[in-house]
C-alpha cells in the first residue's frame, strides 16, 4: 500500500484527492489525455536554416493532421494524437521523426529551442500554405509577425502539451448529472483556475526544464541585449535557464499594457477581443495591405488571439472558419495548451515520459489546489518571478517575490514539490506503479543540485568541449539524426505515413477548389466574428 508523503497539503488539495481516490473516480485518472506539438527547424549538413520549401514528401502544411509549419516555413511542427497513455505520445513522436528522416535524407532537425546559425533576416522564408483563402490568412499573418518582431523571432521553437480532464470525470467531481446544463461552465471555471495557479507557478518548469541558456551571436546580429559573450560565436548568461521564455523570445512591448484577465472567461475574451479590434499606432504605420499586398492581417494590437504569447492557453477545437476566440466563447474550455516547455537537446525527440508524468502531477496540483483571482499586484509579481528564474533560476541564494515578500527559490521549489507529490501518489495509484513520484524525486534532486539542471548541462558541455552553441546544436543534431536513420519504421507504418502524406495534398487541392469568396470579404467576415463576441 502506498504511504503519504511528508508535508501535508493544504485543505483545499486534501478534499480533492480524497474525493479523487474514491473507488469509482480513481479508474478515470488513467484516462487522462494529452497530446504533444513540437517544433523543430529544418536543417541542412553543415548546421544552417534550410531554404528549402516544405517537402511534398511529407505532405501539405496545411491541412496534413500530424505534420505541419509554424511561423517559418523551415520550422516544422510534429503534432500527437490526443492519447491517455503517455508512452503511446511518446511513440507517435518518434514515428513522425523517423518519416520526416526518411522523406529528407539531406537535412536534419535542429535540436534546441533556440536556432541554428542564421542568415539576414530577410532570407528567413515565411511559411506558405497555399492560395486558398485559409491558406492566404495563415502566411498573411506570419508575415505580420515578421513586420512586427523581425523573422528571426519566427525560428524559435518549443514544445506545447496540451491536457485534459476525461469527460466522464468532471460529473464525480461536480456531483451532478453529466449532462446537465451548469456542467460547461464548471468545467471552465476550473480550468481557469487551473491556469491561474500555473501562472503563479510555472517558474517551477522553467527552472526544473528550461535548456537555452545560450544563443547563436547570429540571433542578435547587432540588437540590443544583456547577455555575456562565451565565445566568438555565443552569447549567455550563466545562471539562465531558458533565453527563449525571456526578454529574447516572444515578447513585445506593444503587449506590456494588455493586461489578460484569468478569473472568468469572459473577462479573458473581452480583453483579447479589445486587443485584436483596437488599432496599434505602431503597426498602423506599417500599413494592412500595402500596393495592392498585404503586410499584415489587421493594424491591431494583436492580429488575432495565437499572437498574444503566454506561458499557459485555455483551448477549444474550432470548426472551419470559426475564430478560436469565437469557440471558446460560445463553447467554454476544452483542454489547457503549456506553452513555456523547451527542447531538450540531449533527447531524441526533445521530450521524455518522465517530464510528461510530472507535468501530468503538476497540472492536477494546480487543477486542484486553492486558486484566488488574479489582480495586478499578483500579475506583476509572477512576471518578475519568470524573469528571475529565466535570467539567473540557478543563481545561489537567488529569491523571488511571494505576497510581497522575499523567499528563497530553493525553498519555495521544494514546498511545491512536497504539494505536487500528492497529485503523483494519485496519479501512480491510479496506474499501480511509482513512476510519478519517481519523476518527482528527480526533479528534487534538480533542486537540490542546479548543475542537473539542462539548462546547466548545455552551458558545462559548451565549456568542457569548448565548442560553441551552433557546433553544440549541429553535433546533438547529427547523433539524434544518426539514431533515427539507422532505425527506420517498419514498411507498413511507413506506408501509412506516405498515404496519410498524400491525402493530405488532396485535401488541400480540395479546400482551394471549393474557395468561392474574394480573400478581402473572406478576412472581413472572420473578424465580424471578433466584433460580434
Amino acid at each position: 500500500m502506498s504511504t503519504v508523503p511528508s508535508n501535508p497539503p493544504q485543505q483545499t488539495l486534501q478534499q480533492r484527492l480524497v474525493q479523487l481516490s474514491r473507488a469509482e473516480t480513481l479508474p478515470l485518472l488513467r484516462q487522462l489525455r494529452r497530446g504533444i506539438e513540437k517544433e523543430s527547424l529544418r536543417i541542412d549538413a553543415e548546421g544552417r536554416l534550410a531554404h528549402t520549401p516544405h517537402a511534398r514528401a511529407l505532405g501539405a502544411a496545411l491541412t496534413h493532421p500530424l505534420i505541419t509549419t509554424d511561423y517559418s516555413e523551415a520550422l516544422l511542427e510534429f503534432i500527437t494524437p490526443v492519447t491517455t497513455r503517455v508512452e503511446t505520445s511518446l511513440e507517435q513522436l518518434e514515428a513522425i521523426h523517423r518519416f520526416m528522416y526518411a522523406a529528407l535524407p539531406d537535412e536534419m532537425l535542429w535540436t534546441s529551442s533556440m536556432p541554428c546559425l542564421l542568415e539576414r533576416d530577410d532570407e528567413i522564408p515565411v511559411a506558405r500554405y497555399g492560395s486558398s483563402n485559409v491558406g492566404r490568412m495563415k502566411t498573411i499573418y506570419r508575415v505580420g509577425l515578421g513586420y512586427r518582431y523581425g523573422r528571426k523571432m519566427q525560428t524559435i521553437s518549443g514544445i506545447h502539451y496540451n491536457f485534459s480532464l476525461p469527460e466522464s470525470l468532471w460529473p464525480q467531481l461536480f456531483d451532478i448529472a453529466p449532462r446537465s446544463a451548469e456542467l460547461s461552465g464548471r468545467i471552465t471555471d476550473a480550468y481557469f483556475g487551473l491556469i491561474r495557479n500555473f501562472r503563479r507557478y510555472a517558474w517551477l518548469l522553467i527552472y526544473l526544464f528550461g535548456a537555452s541558456p545560450a544563443v547563436c551571436k547570429s540571433f542578435l546580429d547587432g540588437k540590443q541585449h544583456r547577455l555575456q559573450t562565451l565565445d566568438d560565436c555565443t552569447l549567455y548568461l550563466p545562471y539562465a535557464t531558458s533565453l527563449r521564455m525571456g526578454d529574447l523570445g516572444y515578447q513585445s512591448n506593444a503587449q506590456e499594457n494588455l493586461k489578460i484577465c484569468y478569473n472568468r472567461l469572459e473577462s479573458y475574451v473581452d480583453t483579447l477581443k479589445n486587443g485584436i479590434l483596437n488599432p496599434h499606432p505602431d503597426y498602423e504605420r506599417i500599413g494592412v495591405k500595402v500596393d495592392g499586398e498585404y503586410r499584415q492581417l489587421s493594424a491591431g494590437l494583436l492580429q488575432i488571439e495565437n499572437e498574444f504569447y503566454s506561458p499557459i492557453r485555455p483551448k477549444r477545437v474550432a470548426k472551419r472558419g470559426e475564430t478560436a476566440l469565437t469557440a471558446l466563447a460560445s463553447s467554454g474550455v476544452e483542454y489547457i495548451e503549456v506553452r513555456c516547455i523547451d527542447v531538450n537537446p540531449f533527447m531524441p525527440v526533445g521530450i521524455d515520459v518522465e517530464l510528461m508524468r510530472f507535468v501530468d502531477a503538476f497540472l492536477l496540483f494546480c487543477l486542484f489546489s486553492d486558486s484566488p483571482a488574479c489582480d495586478d499586484d499578483g500579475r506583476a509579481e509572477l512576471i518578475a518571478n519568470n524573469k528571475t528564474v529565466v535570467n539567473e533560476g540557478r543563481r545561489p541564494g537567488v529569491t523571488l517575490q511571494r505576497d510581497g515578500s522575499a523567499v528563497p527559490l530553493q525553498q519555495w521549489a521544494n514546498e511545491l514539490l512536497g504539494q505536487i507529490e500528492h497529485t503523483a501518489l494519485l496519479l501512480d495509484n491510479a496506474h499501480e506503479s511509482s513512476a510519478h513520484r519517481d519523476s518527482v524525486a528527480q526533479q528534487r534532486r534538480k533542486v537540490a543540485d542546479p548543475e542537473l539542471t539542462p539548462s546547466a548541462r548545455v552551458l558545462r558541455e559548451l565549456r568542457d568541449e569548448r565548442i560553441s552553441f551552433s557546433r553544440f546544436g549541429l553535433n546533438k543534431s547529427m547523433e539524434h539524426a544518426a539514431n533515427f536513420r539507422n532505425d527506420p519504421l517498419p514498411p507498413k507504418l511507413l506506408a501509412e505515413f506516405v498515404e496519410m502524406a498524400e491525402r493530405s495534398l488532396r485535401a488541400q487541392s480540395d479546400v482551394e477548389a471549393q474557395d468561392q469568396l474574394p480573400f478581402d470579404e473572406y478576412l472581413k467576415q472572420y473578424f465580424d466574428q471578433y466584433r460580434a463576441l
